[in-house]
């Protein structure tokens, strides 16, 4: 069940990744940004108050507190090198560094222990990530904007996955807080940008509830399955926005995403099976 949690997580965020970027070339992405958070505070409010909690401590709240400051710090990035085009070098160096970054601090500080076979689906996944996103390295602004965002993608996961199982879907409803905080002086240094017709600020709160959805999917998977395996599953969603360009937009795939795709296939399994 866990790991079809982290799948579904991985799903959701594909998808918000491909809405938030084609979104980000069409108005500013500090916009895209921080109604996004907005959308994701909703969501994650009402999902809270839905799901019972059994115990809400001030320490869960701080660690989902601390996961929401990743998640701004991420979103901030990724939207802005997304908004320049830079899909094929900002995608895979903030999914393979922030799968690299979370899966080094579940097994050195957490004391995740992986069995073979899932330590074979981790060692699959990063190059399978590399190669979906197209495979590319690259120098610049691209890059700065692809390490920040991984940064805040392992402090996201890793602090999320501290909260208490009984403390419910509060600490995800704490982290939007905090990542709307985050964001607030940016946002201010924008406030014009953040004038948007009806149907643009819809789509802006229905990509940050849709990646709330995928938060709330990855903390369910990680209290039921060991936390470097959720964060490498949860963390295969550069394959969907391939799949969706395919369909979608006509894209043409590449020799090495097709074998990033077909990686990302074997390593799912691996993980389930590990």
């Amino acid at each position: 069940m866990g790991a079809l949690l982290a799948l579904a997580s991985a799903v959701c965020y594909g998808i918000v990744d491909f809405a938030g970027g084609l979104l980000s070339r069409h108005i500013h992405h500090a916009a895209v940004t921080f109604l996004g958070q907005l959308g994701g505070l909703l969501l994650a409010c009402a999902a809270a108050l839905l799901l019972p909690a059994d115990a809400v401590h001030t320490a869960d709240l701080l660690w989902g507190a601390l996961s929401g400051v990743g998640s701004g710090v991420a979103m901030r990035f990724l939207n802005r090198g997304l908004s320049r085009g830079a899909m094929s070098v900002v995608v895979p160096v903030s999914a393979v560094t922030g799968v690299a970054l979370s899966v080094l601090c579940g097994v050195l500080v957490l004391g995740d222990r992986p069995g073979a076979v899932a330590w074979l689906g981790i060692a699959v996944t990063v190059p399978a990530l590399w190669f979906v996103s197209g495979g590319r390295g690259g120098a610049g602004q691209g890059t700065a904007d692809g390490l920040l965002a991984s940064a805040g993608v392992a402090v996201q996961y890793l602090a999320l996955g501290q909260a208490d199982p009984a403390s419910g879907l509060w600490p995800v409803a704490a982290g939007r807080v905090a990542a709307v905080l985050v964001l607030l002086p940016d946002a201010a240094r924008h406030a014009r940008r953040l004038r948007l017709p009806p149907g643009r600020c819809v789509q802006a709160l229905l990509i940050g509830a849709g990646a709330a959805l995928g938060l709330v999917l990855y903390l369910l998977a990680a209290q039921r399955q060991l936390l470097a395996v959720a964060v490498v599953l949860a963390s295969l969603y550069p394959a969907l926005p391939v799949i969706l360009g395919l369909a979608l937009l006509h894209e043409r795939i590449s020799r090495r995403q097709a074998l990033g795709l077909l990686g990302a296939g074997v390593a799912t399994v691996l993980l389930t099976l590990g």
